[in-house]
């Protein structure tokens, strides 16, 4: 089990940087360190600091589309990463989050020794789009293990261009794309987790998982703790707060998509920024693993929206999101420094 550091980045489709689009650049320095993971998503909405709107369900408005970019690996190989990007000096988002990097051989008891895992984790697990375990896609088989074994959610997000064990990884045109990365992230009780990740390494072939430590705040509509409950680990200028939203793509609150109704609203309360990814397969308490539903007249996917600001104006803003996920969805909450433009140096 390694120290780690994760970096995400969060642009816009048509980002460019010396005449080339952000993200080639972004993941040409990804491959050049040949960093352990990264991948590339494409969102489906969001805004940022300008609050332009940016949505897959208009053509007028699906022109610039967000881009999230991460990159996982040694806490001195990201820490170079982010000093070079640095170097491009254009305004995105940019955070760091501290993480513990597993790979094949590091044993699930190291995890049981860490006094710090007693409550939520999240893990992340690093995969190719065509993997398979027994016959079954890989990641189809991570979420049933994870469900199995009582870990209250996980999240399957397809990647469109990425680095596995430092190769680069690119989805292309009339191209099975079978090594395109992509990501199944799970939440949930760290004890739960730990006793899955011992599966996991039994059923995966090239297995690299992350872990990190997260506060739930609400599940399946139950408020468990306020993001406001638990302070800043420290008094710094750029420290933020995360909140993520996790919630079925058919959920309705009042007659409206959920998902759709967050971004709306936190627009209009003028928060720093928020972006929204489609899953591909996923689960949420006790509802077992599943995607699109055949002839189904809505999807059934899971949506992952991310936001971070201020933990003041996050304060402000969960009400918002606590009356959206009244009766359904996951809402964690994390702090990581992040800043609002990529020329700034970050350090944790």
């Amino acid at each position: 089990m390694q120290n780690a550091l994760k970096l995400t980045t969060y642009f816009g489709e048509r980002s460019r940087v010396g005449g080339r689009l952000l993200a080639d650049e972004l993941l040409d320095m990804h491959a050049r360190r040949e960093v352990r993971a990264s991948i590339l998503f494409r969102g489906v909405q969001g805004f940022g600091a300008k609050h332009r709107k940016r949505s897959d369900r208009l053509l007028t408005l699906s022109e610039d589309l967000p881009l999230v970019s991460v990159a996982i690996d040694t806490a001195e190989r990201i820490e170079e990463l982010a000093e070079e990007i640095g170097t491009i000096g254009y305004e995105g988002l940019i955070s760091l989050e501290r993480a513990h990097l597993l790979g094949a051989g590091a044993a699930t008891a190291d995890l049981a020794c860490d006094g710090r895992l007693r409550e939520a984790a999240k893990l992340t697990v690093f995969l190719g789009r065509h993997e398979r375990a027994n016959d079954t896609p890989a990641f189809v088989a991570a979420c049933q293990i994870l469900h199995d074994h009582g870990v209250a959610g996980a999240t399957v997000l397809l990647g469109v261009d990425g680095t596995m064990h430092g190769q680069r990884k690119r989805a292309r045109f009339f191209a099975r794309n079978a090594d395109v990365p992509l990501m199944v992230i799970a939440v949930g009780d760290a004890r739960r987790i730990e006793d899955a990740l011992g599966r996991l390494r039994e059923l995966l072939a090239e297995p690299l998982f992350t872990l990190e430590l997260v506060r739930v705040c609400k599940r399946d509509g139950a408020l468990l703790e306020h993001p406001g409950d638990h302070p800043a680990p420290g008094a710094r200028d750029r420290l933020k707060q995360k909140l993520t939203v996790i919630v079925s793509e058919a959920a309705r609150h009042d007659n409206r998509s959920v998902y759709l109704e967050l971004v709306k609203r936190l627009r209009r309360a003028k928060a720093a920024g928020a972006t929204s990814m489609r899953g591909i397969w996923g689960f949420h308490g006790a509802h077992p693993p599943h995607g699109d539903r055949l002839l189904a007249l809505r999807r059934h996917v899971p949506v992952v929206t991310e936001t971070i600001d201020s933990p003041e104006r996050i304060a402000e803003l969960f009400p918002i999101i606590d009356e959206l996920t009244h009766d359904s969805g996951l809402v964690t909450s994390e702090f990581v420094p992040a800043s609002s433009a990529l020329h700034e140096a970050l350090s944790l």
